[in-house]
């Protein structure tokens, strides 16, 4: 049994209402979901593996939910994702049909692939490039994350969270199923925090809770946030990325002012959605830490060599074991067969540090990826797809900001940041595309990336 399969337990309860004025019942929920499944065009063999093409809408909700309901494995597709990248998507893991934003069915003529038992769920590892390169997610990891969640957060029935995130984003997700998972009624929107109709739906279905990357939180102090009047309004948790101390040290100022809860949080698609999570009471005091780990879970930090290491104060890998963490990936179609290859057992890629009181704090990175608006961007995808495009350059960047070394001095660098903006689904403040005479070499031939993004983007001019 999992939150999706046991919407009915809580009967009458409202479920969800819409930004359109739609709204649904626990049980009005898991009949729609089921509708879905019973619709022309939908998959007839058991186990099939199916497409969601997913916005913050109704169909949208009712096909994710269907098909954990009806046993089906899904990829959940960023419906605003370029045509061709789907479509390679769908092509490269032999999906069979999809259930598309407009809520009908799509069949793709392949040939489904055969699967592994607990297979429920896959989610990109960057969303906004259409990468090959899948989480695979059981129903167990789903439901302990849920829970766990659900336990730190103190979520009850009473609860009205607004979706100011994607849902096909595992951060999105999780606010989802952690709240499905109590009873709460989903406020369900797709608007911009940027559009008066997104306060507008806040206020008039009093939500209770708001959910953000650090990209929407610099937004709200924009917004003059602090000015506006949101009685209903009790928590406010951010993860996807790093949001400066200084900030959350508002943030945690404001709301204790006001009543309310922030909570800074952690987390990777491959451990479902959140890792590490501040209590509130502490923000003040750990705002430049990612916390402790969730319900559920622990950390640990290893050396080289893979050795444990003891103390505070010394820089390892983060080690995260838990329920939550994936069963592997998936870069292919024949990867879906495969069954839990990491055994709850996952390797951040992230470099941190344990203080006295057992919190983390995150130092740096093994590996070439970066969060923008929440998206995680792994830069030598981001640098293939440019050079497929035909354009000489070299990619680097920071949270925050996508950097392009342009080669060739007679490529014009404003059309192809343009270009890296609508191929990546990144706004175009978050790009900067320069001309480089020479790129910065080590001893094997290979960019010197941090070198290169200190001349593109000094840290003093964007952080």
């Amino acid at each position: 049994m999992s939150f999706a399969t046991r919407l009915e337990q809580f009967a009458d309860q409202p479920a969800v209402i819409a930004d359109d004025g739609s709204r649904l019942s626990y049980a009005g929920l898991a009949q729609a979901a089921d509708r879905v499944f019973a619709s022309p065009g939908a998959p007839a063999a058991p186990r099939t593996l199916i497409a969601v093409e997913c916005d913050n809408t109704l169909p949208a909700l009712c096909g994710y939910l269907g098909a954990l309901r009806a046993g089906h494995p899904a990829l959940l597709v960023d419906a605003g994702l370029p045509d061709d990248l789907r479509r390679h998507l769908y092509r490269h893991y032999q999906v069979a049909t999809v259930w598309q934003a407009g809520g009908t069915w799509a069949g793709q003529g392949c040939s489904p692939p055969p699967l592994h038992a607990e297979l429920t769920l896959l989610l990109s590892t960057s969303g906004s490039t259409g990468a090959a390169k899948l989480v695979r997610l059981s129903l167990r990891n789903l439901q302990a994350n849920a829970d766990s969640i659900a336990a730190y957060l103190e979520l009850t029935a009473a609860e009205r969270p607004i979706t100011a995130l994607p849902m096909h984003y595992s951060f999105g997700l999780s606010v989802i199923n952690s709240h499905l998972a109590v009873g709460a009624t989903l406020l369900l929107t797709a608007h911009s925090i940027a559009a008066r109709p997104f306060w507008d739906f806040l206020r008039q279905q009093e939500a209770t809770s708001f959910s953000g990357v650090p990209e929407m939180y610099l937004m709200l102090r924009r917004l003059r946030f602090e000015r506006m009047a949101l009685p209903s309004l009790r928590t406010l948790t951010q993860a996807g990325g790093r949001l400066d101390a200084e900030q959350v040290r508002w943030f945690a100022a404001l709301c204790a002012e006001r009543g309310q809860r922030f909570f800074v949080m952690y987390g990777q698609t491959e451990g479902t959605a959140r890792l590490a999570y501040v209590p509130h009471q502490r923000l003040p005091e750990k705002a430049s830490t990612i916390g402790i780990a969730i319900p559920g879970g622990a950390f640990e930090l290893v050396d080289e060599s893979g050795h444990a290491i003891a103390g505070a104060g010394t820089r390892g890998e983060l080690v995260y074991r838990g329920p939550n963490v994936m069963l592997g990936y998936a870069s292919c179609a024949g990867d879906l067969a495969a069954g839990d290859a990491l055994h709850g057992v996952l390797r951040t890629g992230d470099i941190a540090w344990r203080d006295d009181d057992g919190f983390y704090s995150i130092a740096g990175r093994l590996k070439r990826f970066i969060k923008i608006f929440g998206n995680r961007i792994g830069l030598d995808e981001a640098e293939a797809l440019l050079r497929a495009a035909g354009h000489d350059v070299v990619v680097t960047g920071r949270d925050g900001l996508l950097a392009i070394a342009v080669k060739d001095p007679q490529a014009d660098a404003e059309r192809i940041a343009t270009e890296a903006s609508a191929r990546l689904r990144l706004h175009r403040s978050a790009i900067r595309a320069v001309h480089t005479a020479e790129i910065p070499l080590s001893g094997n031939g290979k960019p010197r990336y941090e070198e290169l993004l200190r001349e593109i983007a000094p840290a003093a001019e964007g952080g």
